[in-house]
């Protein structure tokens, strides 16, 4: 299928009067429906500001692609605007853009129309037919523009390069419809000025395309991986592999490269380690990636077991008791299904996940014995982070001891030596060294909370809620929340209730800052504050991003002092949260008063939505 069977004359639009990104969607989503191409203006309009807010579209270079996937799209269609004044659009590079090519697929969209899209997407990347699109007087010159680049493109294609060195990649992004093929066509052009053979693996929404076969990874030089999205690695063990996200295999093709090429170029080892000490930003941040893989696997033990464990509270503090007079037999089933099942494995699966990101499947036996051991014993939850990366690099350096081994033996290390030796030196490791000293921190910490006075207790709170907005779902909201859970298995409520406290108010603030203050955001910021309502009640923080990203300096500060205050006042009343997760639906089970938890995050959101309001100028019209 051709580009222009889905661009058409009544679909290209060659003086937009836009003046902000919001009317230039808005102008392009109104030809597309003048057109027939979508039966629902509003609905396109919010699935196209839903894949903004994950990622500007603004790619740079002045050209802008916003599009999606949406039940509201009739017919497959590509609507064109050209802007000669240029549009603020959060381009990648900053800079205004020109020419707008808003691509509009239906959910079910067949493999044919996304690789027609992705030609398109690939074709921009050429700066003599941008120049020539942004200069054409006539509708009929831009199809006719269109025509011939891709006439161009399809020749330029039947023409294989050859030379001493090729070089593999795989790109992807979260959508799969334009980044993932742009990238890819960036690096591909890229490698033919620098006389290098590619190939490139596309994982667009159509599924993987040009998929690299056992053949070409084995006679590859390097390995590149351009993509938001995750691509199975261990299939390049042995190989240089460079990792980069998807805007990186658009923006700097040569950059990764020449980095593929150095002689130093770090070599993947099927571990989740690298051979050498060539940098690269994942690498900088291994112990947050290890950390948080620990986790993202503990938390549905945490969330299920802490919630039943809180639902039992309902019966009585000491329902599940046999004797009490509150006793209940179903408290004392959710409680031993929460709090002697579930959470008695969140501990074991942190230590197993974190050295499995570590050293990989091997890890995991050794890093959850580690994590068992800390939780029967009184290390609790530090004892288990501590084991969890102790495992992982004690099966790491077992790998490297027995790399020499002869090959007929390959097969026991993994089903002996590694988890009989890795088990083996973590567990002594815990029960001699680790144990006892973690265990006298924790009991110090626990009658140091218990001792705070209010002042104290304030100042916690006021600075484990400020935490939960400081990058709200990054490494610094993780740490404070990651801290509140391991206050909750060692029997302490009240950081977590400032916590989640914190963590409601950005999204909720800002919602209400779209409410107050209209005038201080645009029409889609403000049909984005009504879903942070949802996502602030239900204790979703990730709901502020997209407003912080584009006004950081105002955005970022509100933030933080409304969720400050909110986690010290909850602190101050003396709330206690024995669930980790929930928002406003286990606000019921809290300890304390659950009308004073209410007001403390209502205070907190107000304080941010008042500071948005004095800080964020208007919009002018």
């Amino acid at each position: 299928m051709k580009i222009t069977e889905l661009l058409t004359k009544d679909t290209i639009l060659l003086d937009m009067s836009a003046t902000s990104k919001a009317t230039a969607i808005d102008e392009l989503v109104e030809v597309l429906l003048s057109a027939g191409k979508v039966n629902d203006k509003h609905q396109f309009r919010e699935d196209i500001n839903a894949r903004e807010a994950h990622t500007s579209t603004g790619i740079g270079d002045g050209i802008a692609i916003p599009h999606a996937k949406s039940k509201a799209v009739k017919t497959p269609a590509i609507a064109f605007g050209r802007s000669q004044s240029g549009v603020d659009y959060d381009a990648l590079d900053g800079k205004d853009s020109h020419l707008f090519f808003m691509i509009a697929a239906p959910v079910g969209a067949n493999n044919e129309h996304l690789d027609t899209l992705a030609r398109l997407s690939s074709m921009l990347m050429d700066e003599s037919f941008r120049q020539g699109i942004l200069t054409a007087s006539s509708k009929e010159e831009v199809l006719n523009l269109i025509d011939q680049k891709e006439a161009e493109r399809e020749e330029g294609e039947s023409q294989m390069s050859h030379s001493t060195k090729r070089i593999l990649a795989v790109t992807g992004c979260p959508t799969g419809i334009a980044h993932t093929y742009m990238a890819a066509d960036a690096l591909k052009a890229k490698a033919k000025d620098l006389g290098v053979d590619i190939k490139v693996e596309t994982r667009g929404s159509g599924g993987a395309k040009n998929v690299l076969t056992d053949e070409d990874i084995a006679s590859a030089d390097a390995i590149i991986i351009a993509a938001d999205t995750n691509v199975d690695q261990e299939r390049f063990s042995g190989k240089v592999l460079i990792q980069a996200g998807v805007t990186d295999g658009i923006r700097r093709p040569e950059q990764l490269i020449n980095d593929a090429l150095k002689s130093d170029a770090p070599v993947y080892r099927g571990s989740g380690n690298r051979s050498t000490s060539a940098s690269s930003g994942k690498q900088k941040n291994a112990f947050y990636r290890h950390l948080m893989n620990g986790v993202s696997h503990m938390l549905p033990f945490v969330v299920g077991g802490g919630i039943l464990i809180a639902l039992g509270f309902m019966f009585g503090i000491e329902a599940h008791v046999e004797g009490h007079e509150t006793y209940n037999e179903f408290a004392r089933a959710l409680n031993t299904i929460g709090g002697g099942n579930a959470f008695g494995l969140m501990i074991p699966v942190l230590a197993g996940f974190i050295a499995m990101s570590i050293a990989d499947r091997p890890g995991l036996a050794p890093g959850m014995v580690g994590g068992f051991m800390a939780a029967q014993g009184t290390s609790g939850f530090l004892g288990g982070l501590i084991a969890g990366f102790m495992a992982g690099y004690i099966v790491v350096l077992l790998k490297k001891l027995f790399a020499n081994i002869p090959q007929s033996l390959d097969g026991i290390k993994t089903i002996l030596i590694y988890p009989l030796l890795g088990i083996f030196t973590t567990g002594i490791i815990m029960f001699y060294v680790i144990e006892q000293p973690v265990g006298a921190f924790n009991t110090a910490l626990g009658d140091w909370l218990q001792s705070l006075g209010t002042g104290n207790a304030i100042l916690l709170g006021l600075i484990l809620g400020g935490m939960m907005a400081v990058d709200m779902g990054g490494p610094i909201n993780k740490a404070a929340y990651t801290f509140g859970i391991a206050m909750i298995a060692e029997g302490f409520l009240t950081p977590h209730a400032a916590i989640m406290a914190g963590g409601m108010v950005p999204p909720l603030g800002i919602a209400l800052a779209t409410f107050v203050f209209r005038n201080r955001f645009t029409k889609e910021e403000r049909d984005a504050g009504v879903s942070n309502i949802i996502m602030g009640a239900s204790f979703i923080t990730e709901g502020a991003i997209p407003f912080a990203a584009a006004d950081p300096g105002r955005v970022i500060p509100s933030l933080v002092v409304g969720s400050a205050v909110s986690g010290a006042l909850s602190m101050f009343f003396e709330i206690g949260l024995p669930a980790p997760h929930g928002g406003i639906f286990v606000i019921p089970l809290v300890e304390g008063s659950a009308l004073m938890y209410i007001v403390s995050i209502l205070i907190g959101a107000v304080i941010s939505a008042m500071m948005l309001g004095l800080l964020k100028k208007p919009i002018k019209a």
